[in-house]
């Protein structure tokens, strides 16, 4: 029977230990924790309140319009041209949008203000634009992209952003651009974004997504916000995240039948191809 004790009580131990750390890795930001409250409860476009069909094309000054027209936060991409200027765009490539062949970050920005977006007469945005457009009427989600390595468009960014005035967070895939903001900009809300990387089968048995799946690089970032994908609402680091007092955002939301799967789970919703107002 003490034998048995003894069992119990090291297993019991281990449990803990285990808890503990796992808690320890996964935790967000505790102290000193930015104002998030202009982006409580709210909705956010995705790339903005776009319809690519009618001619109002993702992450153009249209569609931000549109949103702000809306009542509507802001959530956008950046990338940089060549000669490191920050344009707001999403996909790497440039075919998808502008029917041209090759990356975003091979031509300057007087090349990338010559192309369309979907064959309209919107531009690619720059972020210095786009920044004057909304001029704090709306909260603004802002997204690094970094599918080129290269913290270079964090420093770019946030030195549009010191001259902003408005309510901004940033957020990334990448946990070395929450880094970066950890170190540089401490006083900006910085959000993790994820998903189940490891479910997915390109990504199945690869440590990395492991890691990124469950957030474990949260231990250097320690993010203040976490944005993961809706439909993924039960992962464990996520709610532990939440417990310990971390916003929350999901992505993104498609239909009414998404935002009714989550609705009340989470502080923020990003949403595209619906009116989300017509439900909330």
């Amino acid at each position: 029977m003490n034998k048995s004790k003894k069992i119990l009580k090291t297993i019991v131990i281990i449990l803990v230990v285990f808890c503990l750390l796992v808690t320890f890795l996964v935790a967000p930001r505790m102290f000193n924790k930015p104002d998030m409250s202009a982006f409580m409860g709210k909705s956010i476009a995705h790339r903005g309140y776009f319809d690519n069909e009618a001619g109002i094309p993702e992450n153009s000054l249209a569609c931000f319009q549109a949103a702000i027209e809306k009542g509507f936060a802001i959530e956008l991409d950046i990338q940089l041209s060549s000669d490191g200027v920050a344009f707001v765009f999403h996909d790497a490539d440039l075919e998808r949008m502008c029917g041209v062949q090759g990356k975003i970050w091979e031509y300057t920005a007087a090349e990338l203000k010559e192309m369309r977006l979907l064959d309209t007469e919107e531009t690619i945005p720059t972020f210095e634009e786009t920044l004057n457009l909304i001029n704090g009427q709306v909260p603004l989600l802002v997204e690094y992209k970094m599918d080129k390595p290269d913290t270079a468009v964090c420093a770019a960014g946030q030195a549009l952003l010191d001259k902003y005035n408005g309510a901004y967070a940033i957020q990334c895939f990448d946990p070395r651009a929450l880094l970066w903001y950890k170190k540089n900009a401490p006083q900006v809300a910085r959000g993790q974004l994820a998903e189940k990387f490891w479910e997915k089968e390109e990504y199945n048995g690869k440590p990395l997504y492991f890691v990124l799946t469950y957030m474990l690089t949260n231990v250097a970032t320690r993010p203040d916000f976490i944005s993961y994908k809706a439909i993924h609402k039960d992962n464990l680091s996520l709610n532990i995240c939440r417990l310990l007092g971390a916003k929350t955002a999901c992505y993104t939301l498609k239909n009414a039948d998404e935002l009714a799967y989550v609705n009340g789970d989470f502080d923020m919703y990003i949403f595209d191809s619906f009116d989300i107002s017509q439900y909330r």
